[in-house]
């Protein structure tokens, strides 16, 4: 397929064939949701932990003796059911993390640039560079290129200025290429690839 190459400030500045392998699939639904169920589980913490009846700082002690007291028998005040105990099957720190073939990976970052393009919801620009580095002047080019809501991808090392410049601006998520996720391309409007990321894309799925 054939789109237009765009410069920052919006006009042409020629067009690029995009591989119908990479950008020609027919979305699919149910290898977006593996993907993104896989992307989120990961990045959970799973820090969160309760003490239990071994890890409380309580005394051991017998809290009365076992026979003649006409109430139940109880060896440690440690134990769930008093307050100041262990927490029963609480909580424990642990990984979140769930395994998905590596080729699902490729093939769900396939679909989810595929899906931007079918929707119309990709840009090509020729390149991510800025002079000044200023806000006010990227809301401006912004703008021109109607971007409010956008993942934007650039070459393996991005323009300082240009990330600088772009990294205050709301909704809009600046990355490299080898950073590009289906979570991001999919939670933003709109996909903005500059053509050293279309490049290294095809490359790496040669």
């Amino acid at each position: 397929m054939d789109i237009q190459i765009k410069t920052l400030t919006g006009g042409e500045a020629g067009s690029v064939t995009l591989a119908d392998e990479i950008f020609g699939l027919e979305p699919r639904e149910d290898i977006l949701q593996r993907m993104v169920r896989y992307q989120l589980a990961k990045r959970q913490q799973g820090t969160h932990q309760s003490l239990g009846r071994a890890e409380i700082a309580r005394t051991g002690a017998k809290l009365y003796k076992q026979k003649g007291t006409g109430r139940a028998r109880h060896g440690s005040a440690r134990a769930p059911q008093f307050r100041g105990g262990g927490k029963a099957h609480g909580p424990v720190s642990r990984s979140h993390a769930h395994d998905l073939p590596k080729k699902v990976r490729a093939l769900a970052l396939k679909h989810a640039l595929s899906a931007k393009a079918k929707s119309g919801g990709l840009i090509v620009v020729d390149d991510l560079v800025s002079s000044e580095g200023k806000t006010k002047a990227m809301l401006s080019q912004f703008a021109g290129l109607g971007l409010t809501n956008a993942l934007i991808i650039g070459g393996a090392q991005l323009n300082e200025n240009f990330a600088r410049s772009a990294r205050n601006i709301p909704n809009i998520d600046v990355l490299p290429v080898q950073g590009i996720n289906v979570y991001d391309i999919l939670r933003r409007q709109t996909l903005v690839l500059s053509k050293a990321a279309v490049e290294a894309l095809e490359e790496r799925f040669k």
